[in-house]
């Protein structure tokens, strides 16, 4: 019956995988074929072992980065599946931006990959489960939360009654816009006051697992976890689908991210110096 189906569906609905264009043989409900998901791949480079930042001149004794060392993160540690370019970015898009929203599930799985590399950190703890959340304009712009959808997926692959999900303890109180082309001075202070707890007798005592899509800078969720501290979280973690990567060239701003500049029409830091 299976055959006889994806017979049908390329029969009638031909369409072509929507990153590499090659035609879609079988029924899929994600546009995106096997060889391009296959060709994501989880994160093998040195990275920080507090935010998840790469080590440009990693050192055999240190594992922390220039950033991590100078001041400390509000979190215990950030954990990411992938680099956030090539394929993973358009998948993430698809979902964001596409709204094909059986991406947030192949998303989920990535993310719960991320997870358990804080295995041996959790100690098999109950969490709460908290997406970074949207403003409610933008809530209502894009109909749905990302960071939400692929936290519920990500809970399938978890076993039942370690993490509760819970939506409504973070409330991003002020639009605060696109962070990109800020300065960190500027993105702290865009931030500041943006989130607020509610239902802080859920948050008291508790180990707080973060969930984003991606971590740009580090910023949204440095300032999510400040006010999660506040309400009495006892230990956060930060988990996202990817995590935008520095180079050599500029330490804030990715090959990947730079493209980001060019889609939306923001200029880059050096043209706005």
């Amino acid at each position: 019956m299976r055959t006889a189906a994806d017979a049908f569906f390329v029969t009638t609905f031909p369409c072509n995988c929507r990153f590499c264009t090659a035609p879609l043989t079988a029924l899929a409900r994600v546009p995106v074929c096997d060889d391009c998901l296959q060709a994501i791949q989880h994160l093998q480079e040195p990275v920080c072992s507090v935010c998840g930042e790469r080590l440009l001149n990693p050192q055999p004794d240190e594992t922390r980065c220039a950033e991590c060392l100078r001041e400390e993160k509000p979190y215990r540690r950030a954990v990411a599946y992938g680099s956030y370019d090539g394929a993973l970015r358009n998948l993430i898009h698809l979902l964001k931006y596409d709204q094909v929203l059986p991406v947030a599930a192949v998303l989920g799985g990535m993310l719960a990959d991320a997870v358990a590399r804080l295995t041996a950190d959790l100690k098999d703890k109950p969490l709460l489960v908290v997406p970074v959340p949207l403003h409610r304009v933008k809530l209502r712009q894009r109909g749905f939360n990302q960071a939400e959808l692929i936290a519920r997926a990500m809970l399938k692959h978890q076993p039942r009654g370690r993490m509760a999900l819970s939506c409504r303890v973070l409330h991003r109180r002020r639009n605060t816009g696109s962070q990109i082309g800020l300065s960190r001075d500027q993105r702290l202070h865009n931030l500041r006051g943006a989130f607020a707890a509610e239902k802080t007798e859920l948050i008291s005592g508790r180990e707080v697992l973060l969930v984003d899509d991606v971590l740009t800078t580090g910023t949204t969720v440095s300032e999510c976890a400040r006010v999660l501290q506040r309400a009495g979280a006892t230990r956060i973690w930060v988990a996202t689908v990817a995590r935008v990567l520095r180079t050599g060239s500029n330490p804030m701003l990715s090959a990947e991210l730079e493209k980001e500049f060019v889609a939306t029409g923001v200029a880059t830091p050096a043209a706005q110096a």
